[in-house]
């Protein structure tokens, strides 16, 4: 019974954060100056598109949810939401949201899983090294280089391997997921292209996000190799290796599990910067146009998608927490 009282309260938990965030998505877009609607019409009546605005723009408000009171709006957004019907885009009518999300949505997961793996593997393993060798020089060096780009936003970052690399060297392209005119396919070439092309944007969310695995490692690496029974294995005569991947690594590795989830909305904020500046075709590419032309239906949804998987993911970690770590059992004081 504890086991289920305990997993009760965090399913609880993590249906009211999805409650609270699916509000907070309503609520902040409404905060931005402007009826897009209007906007749509007034450009359409600008190219001749568009005569009788004022009957055009009460339908439209009408079949996208942007009639009544704000307290109408936002029961209609809920009861929608619960369906599963996102709506339609706005701008590009009659296009559904949901349709919109699944264009973009595997780029963004194919560039934040790889990003997402690289950075705590690296991350990790530098900071095992960094922790078991504090006093060496290469990791001192290793350390403050780290800390330095650690201090660096997402999209200076960005800016700074755009430039280089992409302007200065000219190694990598600047922008876009493949290159203009080649056939999308799994064809090796088209393959390669899009990974020259993505090379870029990863690089900048690894490096933006390593460096707090490097820390948290490193510091928990500094702390287990002094404690008394690290130091009764060696007093045993034990291979380092054993000492370090048995003892130390296994005891340090569990932070960093733990912060899997937790990391996992800072690099998809990361990822919505880093899209945009490298024109990466992702949800942040589509955030980033959504907001520009005041979609609501669009933001909504996207922002939804985004929170949904973080949530999913701290409940996910919560359950499966315990059989990583033995120390922790549910229902026990």
């Amino acid at each position: 019974m504890g086991v289920i009282k305990i997993l009760f309260k965090r399913l609880v938990t993590t249906l009211f954060s999805i409650f609270l965030s699916i509000t907070i998505v309503f609520i902040v877009p409404r905060l931005v100056p402007g009826n897009p609607i209007e906007t749509m019409l007034q450009q359409l009546y600008v190219e001749g598109q568009a005569f009788q605005l004022e009957q055009m723009v009460k339908e439209y408000e009408e079949a996208f949810g942007l009639r009544g009171s704000l307290l109408e709006q936002y029961f209609k957004f809920i009861v929608q939401t619960l369906k599963g019907d996102l709506g339609f885009s706005i701008f590009l009518f009659p296009t559904a949201v949901i349709e919109l999300i699944l264009r973009y949505l595997p780029w963004t997961i194919g560039l934040l899983l790889t990003a997402f793996i690289l950075s705590w593997v690296i991350g990790t393993l530098i900071g095992l090294l960094a922790g078991w060798r504090e006093s060496s020089r290469l990791m001192q060096i290793t350390a403050s280089f780290l800390v330095f780009i650690r201090g660096l936003p997402f999209y200076i970052l960005a800016l700074l391997l755009q430039f280089f690399f992409a302007y200065s060297l000219r190694l990598f392209p600047s922008s876009g997921a493949y290159s203009v005119g080649i056939t999308v396919s799994l064809s090796l070439n088209f393959i390669l292209d899009v990974m020259k092309h993505s090379f870029l944007p990863a690089l900048c969310l690894v490096l933006g996000s390593v460096t707090g695995w490097f820390l948290g490692m490193r510091a928990m690496v500094i702390n287990i190799k002094n404690e008394d029974f690290v130091k009764f294995a060696e007093a045993k005569g034990l291979r380092r290796s054993t000492v370090v991947w048995s003892y130390v690594f296994r005891n340090a590795l569990l932070p960093q599990v733990t912060g899997l989830s937790l990391s996992l909305a800072s690099v998809v904020g990361g990822a919505i910067l880093t899209e945009t500046i490298f024109a990466y075709p992702g949800i942040g590419t589509l955030i980033n146009l959504s907001i520009r032309r005041l979609d609501y239906p669009v933001i909504q949804g996207c922002v939804l998608v985004m929170i949904l998987s973080v949530c999913i993911a701290n409940f996910v970690m919560d359950i499966i927490y315990p059989l990583l770590d033995p120390r922790i059992r549910y229902g026990e004081g």
